[in-house]
């Protein structure tokens, strides 16, 4: 008599292979968006001397997970900065173009960086720290102002002269102000002056 032979083994289609990779890269994907955003929260609030751990644990992640995709500190505080100054840029866009009077664009987009600088004292220490934002950032912001003082050079509101880079100027004193001052009714007086000192009423010709 002929014994039943034993059934061949069974395996995975090969269709559901991948599934396992695609799940550890979702994974990994999450748990770095969650560390930028817990670092760009605790760094906020605290600076950019706030410990790691700190970060880990309000990502909820181990801190070789956190070390694996940020080797270094200054890593993520670099990536959490630039990623905070593209929002910020951002918004300013939205603002600068919903805003019909170019003058209005130009002195909200001042209010804006100022009071931005204000409620965000350990954030921009931080910037400090990492020796400013990156080249990258500088320039969208450079093409932003620009197209604010071309908006006001051709509406005849700005003052004969002024360029782009004496608005970035005035911009990068008047934030260094705000640190040094803290009053906010002082800051608020110097971008005041500031502005004045800009508008086309002033037709003096500006030193070379």
């Amino acid at each position: 008599m002929r014994e039943p032979r034993a059934a061949a083994p069974t395996t995975a289609p090969a269709a559901g292979a991948p599934a396992a990779p695609r799940g550890r890269r979702a994974d990994a994907e999450r748990n770095r968006a969650a560390i930028i955003t817990a670092a760009t929260a605790v760094f906020a609030e605290h600076g950019a001397d706030v410990d790691v751990r700190e970060i880990a644990r309000r990502s909820g992640v181990g801190m070789g997970t956190l070390y694996r995709h940020f080797p270094s500190k200054e890593d993520l505080l670099r990536l959490s900065l630039e990623q905070e100054f593209t929002a910020w840029l951002t918004q300013a866009h939205e603002r600068a173009a919903a805003t019909e009077d170019p003058w209005q664009a130009l002195s909200g987009f001042f209010e804006q960086v100022l009071t931005t600088q204000a409620h965000n004292r350990a954030l921009m220490d931080s910037y400090v720290q990492t020796g400013g934002p990156t080249e990258s950032c500088v320039h969208k912001c450079r093409v932003f102002i620009d197209a604010l003082r071309q908006r006001c050079e051709q509406a005849g509101v700005l003052r004969p002269g002024v360029s782009t880079e004496d608005l970035l100027s005035l911009s990068g004193s008047l934030c260094t102000t705000v640190q040094t001052v803290g009053d906010e009714r002082r800051w608020r007086r110097l971008m005041t002056i500031s502005l004045d000192g800009l508008s086309s009423r002033h037709r003096e010709p500006l030193p070379s």
